[in-house]
């Protein structure tokens, strides 16, 4: 027997809109939780089309019905890769699917198969946490004819290159959105990095082996939900008023990391490394994560939040570097580090979040949240105060450094580019997003 989803109702009339949008073909994204036996959808967005080129040209849904080769698979699966970073702990891309016309059906299948298997690749690149037994790797992809209206749900095992389709249990359902049980917690972040150049590349490479270390602490790290260890398969919501129509009491975890962070591990082995900088990285991040009502144990719940904590703070390494990259010997400068908010779907009690920049406004989140998500959000719903923002610092050079640093001191980035319908299909210039954490690199000298 296949898998089954349960879908929220809000999903279907949101496909059923879809289906009369003037286009040939309609590619999206599906997002929900993933359970023991049944999965969840709670969200659908379809892949922003992208502008006419000087030809006049537009991909991704506007080429001739007679072919899907206008699906353009890189745009879709950065579009997944942006939505994943928008999605707090607990939450992930499920799948794809695809509304086309009768005549493409059998192209259709093929499509969504590689469309499936290049999103799982492309979210899954640079992730910190590592897959676990525990872990479904079965994705869906959902068919749709404009015309019959019929769909057509399969899943592949996308850690299989050969796997098969398997038929899959579709099955759309009432206030699907409205049983889930929050957590959240604040996790403080004290991490050196030693480089051996200023180069942005070996600073990627050397934070990325250091956040990979650290990554392996949070995952072993204990976690108390309400102050309490809990056992792994303890019903969270025991004792929770069960109304799901009612936002639940959000729960409070706390994550125990030991309090030496990665230099206990250094000096338990007694290793010297060459460096001419140090990378540190310090603050506080704010992290949410849901699970579903539905008899949610404590080990999901613990997963969930620990997992959205190595997202976030991979994500925003990977928005600075890739800044630097592209603004190569900007790195002795700085400037306030951008907040973490989040903000209410409407229609249900879920939140998802973004970064905000010091020069943005909420306006412009709730732009994002409109390209990305294809959502309405309005911009007094998006909360702004969980992570405060830093002040800024006098700017301090490298000579300076020798004898007065300033570990809180953020890295300078140049402002984030205005949107390219939206954010994707080209790299994110941003700087790193810690917000509430501060990002300096301290040089050592010879």
């Amino acid at each position: 027997m296949g898998r089954s989803y349960l879908v929220d109702d809000l999903v279907e009339k949101y496909l059923i809109n879809l289906q009369t949008v003037d286009l040939p073909f309609v590619t999206g994204l599906l997002i929900g939780q993933i359970a023991v036996q049944k999965d969840y959808v709670v969200l659908a967005a379809q892949t922003p089309q992208r502008e006419k080129d000087s030809q006049g040209a537009v991909s991704n849904g506007s080429a001739a019905a007679s072919s899907l080769d206008g699906i353009d698979i890189q745009w879709v699966s950065e579009h997944a890769k942006q939505v994943s970073q928008m999605l707090p702990g607990g939450l992930l891309v499920l799948g794809v699917f695809l509304i086309h016309p009768p005549e493409l059906s059998k192209e259709a299948q093929n499509m969504l198969r590689r469309l499936l298997f290049a999103v799982e690749k492309h979210v899954s690149k640079g992730r910190l946490w590592k897959v676990t037994e525990e872990d479904v790797s079965e994705r869906v992809m959902l068919q749709i004819c404009s015309k019959t209206r019929k769909a057509i749900c399969r899943t592949f095992d996308v850690l299989d290159p050969k796997s098969s389709a398997k038929p899959a249990d579709w099955k759309y359902q009432s206030g699907v959105s409205g049983s889930w049980q929050a957590l959240q917690c604040c996790v403080e972040l004290d991490l050196e990095f030693p480089v051996s150049d200023t180069s942005s590349a070996n600073m990627d490479r050397c934070t990325k082996e250091g956040l990979q270390k650290w990554a392996k602490q949070i995952e072993t790290s204990l976690c108390l939900i309400n102050g309490k260890r809990l056992a792994d398969n303890f019903d969270v919501t025991a004792g929770l008023k069960k109304n799901a129509k009612a936002n639940q009491p959000t729960l409070q975890a706390q994550i125990l990391i030991p309090a030496a962070g990665l230099g206990a591990e250094q000096r338990s082995t007694a290793s010297v490394q060459a460096c001419s900088g140090v990378l540190a990285l310090k603050g506080v991040v704010h992290c949410r994560a849901y699970v579903h009502t539905s008899k949610p144990r404590a080990w999901q719940a613990v997963e969930a939040i620990k997992r959205d904590v190595m997202n976030t703070v991979s994500c925003r390494t990977e928005m600075l570097f890739e800044d630097l990259r592209m603004n190569e010997g900007a790195v002795g400068s700085r400037q306030p580090l951008p907040l973490r908010v989040f903000a209410p779907v409407p229609s249900t009690v879920i939140c998802v979040c973004d970064y905000m920049f010091p020069d943005e406004s909420t306006a412009d989140v709730s732009e994002r949240f409109k390209e990305m998500l294809d959502c309405d959000i309005p911009e007094d719903s998006i909360d702004t105060s969980q992570e405060a923002a830093i002040e800024k610092q006098p700017n301090i050079n490298s000579e300076e450094c020798m004898d007065s640093v300033t570990p809180e001191v953020p890295v300078e980035s140049t402002k984030r580019q205005k949107p390219l319908r939206p954010y994707i299909g080209a790299a994110v210039a941003a700087g790193v997003a810690l917000l509430a954490a501060a990002l300096s690199l301290l040089y050592l000298g010879d």
